[in-house]
């Protein structure tokens, strides 16, 4: 496959370090496989795709349909992603569905579409877990009619390699689309997303958490767009990067013209672990409507030395004292997880991180 890769003479790509994947996408994957880790969500579909092929024996797709998915974009990434992949449709009048899937990678590089569209009222919850060696490449398009509410958590957890994921939403009157990234484990990253609030009163949240560590890289890049009056807009961000890690948070709301009444959010947060780590930050607002509400907050900066001291005078060892402020920092991301089980989980996974990083 010949590469078309973006340039860091790109704006919208200028943190993004693609260097490694044309040597992963010439590469072979190993026959041999990771452990899966413990499902979540005791009692709902479930999906394993290994190298970007669903392995029948290990899932039940209940509501989820499997085919061919070819999602119209224009992104460079994403539109690799062709062929067979996943959708789950929900009709109108208040479906609901419940799905975690698994992706598993194991050397070279795998390419998987996925759809989903929700009618009206409907909901949906949908766990996304990747673990593995390898490129691991995705396009997700998502249509929420009006009054649906999808809510996605994706845990980032491969041991090397790259994932990189590619989000395009559009989003009814009333609708709301949650999306909740922890990006850990050993790989590289890039998290990009478009999401449209198409219809009046619809809602857009987009965030989570990047820990890097060593040389490793993560990035995330989202452009929320309010088409339409009334609509709301959350991305929260936190980064913590240590060693000689790099973490680059870009988040852009639009807001048209006639979608007065608007109201969007961004909190971007970094913390350093060690001063020879980069965090970018880089919000941005367009506004172009008169009547609306849109804030925007950027800081970089270390753990707070009163605080541990504070802590180291109350018995506390110092490793110990960082790992509870920086989990501390990290919880703030992960809390618009509404589910208890997931967002557990999510919380054990940053901890144990950290924990190795004290």
């Amino acid at each position: 496959m010949s590469l078309a890769l973006p340039s860091s003479r790109d704006e919208a790509w200028r943190w993004a370090d693609l260097a490694a994947l044309p040597a992963l996408a010439a590469a072979s994957p190993a026959a041999e496989r990771p452990a899966l880790p413990p499902f979540i969500i005791g009692d709902s579909a479930r999906l394993v795709f290994v190298n970007g092929r669903i392995d029948a024996a290990l899932s039940a797709p209940g509501p989820v349909g499997l085919g061919q998915v070819d999602p119209a974009t224009d992104h460079p990434l994403g539109r690799l992603a062709t062929g067979p992949g996943w959708h789950l449709d929900l009709p109108a009048g208040g479906a609901a569905a419940t799905v975690e899937i698994v992706h598993v990678s194991t050397g070279g590089a795998n390419h998987l579409p996925g759809r989903i569209m929700l009618g009206e009222a409907a909901q949906a919850v949908i766990v996304e877990t990747f673990i593995g060696d390898g490129w691991a490449n995705r396009l997700t398009a998502i249509t929420l009619a009006p009054g649906a509410r999808l809510t996605r958590v994706v845990r980032l957890a491969q041991d090397s390699g790259f994932q990189s994921l590619r989000d395009e939403a559009e989003i009814g009157a009333d609708a709301r689309l949650t999306t909740t990234v922890l990006a850990l484990g050993g790989a590289g990253s890039r998290s990009d997303a478009r999401l449209v609030t198409t219809g009046e009163g619809a809602a857009a949240e987009m965030g989570g958490a990047l820990l890097a560590r060593d040389g490793q890289r993560h990035e995330a890049a989202v452009v929320v767009r309010h088409a339409a009056p009334g609509g709301t807009s959350n991305q929260l961000w936190r980064a913590v990067a240590d060693d000689q890690a790099t973490a680059s948070l870009a988040a852009r709301v639009e807001v048209a013209r006639h979608a007065q009444k608007t109201d969007g959010e961004q909190s971007l947060r970094g913390l350093l672990l060690r001063r020879t780590a980069t965090i970018n930050l880089k919000p941005e607002l367009e506004i172009f409507a008169d009547d609306v509400k849109c804030a925007h907050g950027a800081t970089v900066g270390e753990l707070d030395r009163q605080a541990l001291f504070y802590l180291a005078s109350r018995g506390l060892p110092p490793a110990e004292a960082r790992a509870i402020l920086t989990r501390a920092f990290v919880a703030d991301a992960l809390e618009p997880v509404a589910d208890d089980a997931v967002r557990a989980a999510l919380l054990a996974d940053a901890a144990l991180w950290l924990g190795a990083r004290a």
